[in-house]
């Protein structure tokens, strides 16, 4: 479930925790997967599945890459 619906609580989405994941790493500009998984779970209860939908579509939007020699995700975006 990508797009939310009216019955869809807002902080249980992909895109929310998207939005969430995108203000961390807009702070930190390189975050571990570790890091991302514990604001996941941090964010709202269960929301911790929706870590890597939310990864997927930040990558297909452009805005993080992931850094395999490091192991983490980079802000890219302007």
């Amino acid at each position: 479930m990508l797009r939310p619906t009216k019955h869809s609580h807002p902080d249980r989405t992909p895109i929310g925790i998207a939005c969430n994941i995108l203000a961390h790493l807009k702070r930190q500009r390189v975050a571990e997967f570790s890091q991302l998984r514990k604001l996941a779970k941090n964010s709202s209860k269960g929301s911790d599945v929706l870590l890597l939908p939310a990864l997927n579509l930040l990558f297909l939007v452009g805005v993080i890459e992931y850094r395999p020699k490091i192991d983490s995700f980079e802000y890219t975006g302007k």
